[in-house]
């Protein structure tokens, strides 16, 4: 595994490929920050993968809107998590959904009940944050919640893409 770190308008983040898989892009010190590194990784940033998850996330910020399925993504993690990481990808730019909603797609899927409890762990556990696209997963109020970077951060990438923000609520204001 090759890992380098990358410098975003939030903050440092560090990135974790194979020769052909996007494995992992955590904030410095997010919540299970570098969970699923492999302890043997080389600090190679340039790395044919790790050079095209920084062309990623450089055209990401600069405003474009890069489709996640340019980059082969290999999040390591249970099969209800890959689930619910699936749903993430397929939330558009600019748009966000519920942890309700998503539990209620993966009930009609499976025929079974989903806890939103249980969405906001897998979702809280994505070891691909940014590209696959877990903070624009809100609260069923609207709150900004669940964030391992940060109800700041989270704030930030929304705006980023536009998203329209009048419906939701910062925790505590």
């Amino acid at each position: 595994m090759f890992t380098a770190e990358y410098l975003a308008p939030l903050g440092t983040y560090t990135i974790a490929c194979t020769d052909n898989h996007v494995c992992g892009v955590w904030a410095k010190g997010q919540k299970y920050d570098q969970a699923t590194l492999a302890p043997r990784s080389v600090v190679d940033p340039t790395a044919p993968m790790v050079r095209q998850t920084i062309t990623w996330l450089d055209r990401y910020f600069a405003g474009e809107e890069p489709d996640i399925t340019e980059l082969p993504l290999k999040p390591e993690g249970s099969g209800f998590r890959q689930a619910v990481w699936e749903i993430l990808c397929q939330i558009p730019y600019g748009q966000y959904r519920t942890y309700g909603d998503i539990a209620a797609q993966l009930a009609a899927k499976s025929d079974s009940p989903m806890s939103a409890q249980a969405v906001g762990g897998a979702v809280g556990h994505n070891p691909i944050s940014i590209i696959i696209p877990c903070h624009r997963v809100v609260g069923s109020a609207g709150s900004l919640t669940g964030y391992a970077a940060g109800t700041d951060a989270k704030l930030w990438l929304l705006k980023h893409e536009n998203a329209d923000l009048s419906g939701l609520k910062i925790p505590g204001n």
